[in-house]
């Protein structure tokens, strides 16, 4: 008797929070065009660039992507505490270093990031991954207000944090340095949670060879890539673009291809006060130490952190996704 052939997985059911600047407008394009995931909504958070300059980045970039249909929704407009403070010397003002992209004719849908994070959760017949690409603002706001709908999620994997150095301080990355309490929220609030720090971010490199001729594309999408990439390559003033890291497209990847980066256990606590306010600290101890012999340690949420990557596999899942056509399995 012929064995019964194996079914095909499903697409991963997924949500992106994003603050849109160039590398989560990366990562939008690759979640639209990926047959491994269906991305069922969009949720805009300020942080790379002000909220609705994010709204107006995310709509002009899923319809650069083919994808304009997709729901979109405004969400925070500042952090829990903090002040907002933006990333435009790195993401330009507009937050997609000053590219200017032809306007999407579609509008943000009326419910604002947590209602629709929640009816999207509620009305799906499938579990839903959150990737949460920029501050976990809206993403804290939506645990504390509807905590039932929250216990459904498959698991929550955001880009943030590091087990090493920051980038927006010597110690913090900057998604969590904008909202560490956000980030606490979720880490501390029993959904699955996977870390893709700064660990990884910054491993997920392409060389020129590889993104210059997605400038010269005729899909629009593909050339969106290209184009960000290449302002990315030419970030440090020289002449030659450099390589450059397609940043949180990498956390989608691992939606799509699990086997791009290794997870592993680790206790991580977020700092909320003084000078390391922001960072993330992942407790990667092979045993105990004297505070928690003495009990002065505390319960720490144990959570997935990336810390390991196959470059090859990476960049391939990423360059076979947003190439126009279909693309190889």
């Amino acid at each position: 008797m012929n064995p019964a052939p194996a079914k095909a997985a499903l697409p991963a059911a997924v949500i992106a929070d994003v603050d849109t600047g160039m590398d989560d407008a990366l990562a939008l394009v690759f979640l639209a065009r990926d047959p491994r995931i269906d991305l069922l909504a969009v949720t805009c958070v300020a942080g790379n660039t002000a909220v609705d300059q994010v709204v107006r980045n995310t709509l002009d970039v899923l319809h650069a992507a083919g994808a304009g249909g997709i729901p979109v929704a405004r969400g925070a407009e500042r952090p829990l505490i903090n002040d907002p403070r933006d990333a435009h010397a790195f993401h330009g003002a507009n937050g997609l270093g000053g590219l200017d992209l032809p306007r999407s004719p579609h509008s943000p849908g009326a419910l604002a990031a947590v209602e629709l994070m929640h009816r999207t959760i509620e009305d799906s017949p499938v579990p839903v991954t959150l990737l949460a690409l920029g501050p976990l603002t809206n993403v804290a706001v939506f645990l504390r207000a509807y905590p039932a709908t929250a216990r459904k999620l498959e698991r929550i994997v955001f880009m943030g944090g590091s087990a090493g150095i920051g980038n927006a301080t010597s110690h913090a990355e900057f998604n969590a340095w904008q909202d560490p309490e956000a980030l606490a929220i979720v880490i501390h609030s029993g959904v699955p949670t996977v870390m893709y720090g700064l660990d990884v971010f910054i491993q997920a490199t392409l060389e020129p060879a590889q993104y210059l001729p997605l400038v010269r594309a005729d899909d629009d999408g593909a050339r969106l890539v290209g184009d960000i990439l290449t302002v990315g390559g030419l970030r440090g003033g020289g002449a030659d673009p450099q390589p450059v890291t397609i940043g949180d497209a990498g956390a989608a990847c691992l939606i799509a291809v699990p086997q791009t980066v290794e997870l592993l256990r680790y206790p991580v606590r977020v700092e909320l006060s003084g000078h390391s306010r922001g960072q993330t600290l992942v407790d990667r101890r092979l045993q105990p130490g004297e505070s928690e012999h003495h009990g002065e340690a505390g319960p720490v949420p144990v959570i997935e952190v990336a810390l390991g990557l196959d470059h090859r596999l990476m960049t391939e899942t990423f360059l076979n996704t947003v190439l126009p056509g279909p693309s190889p399995r």
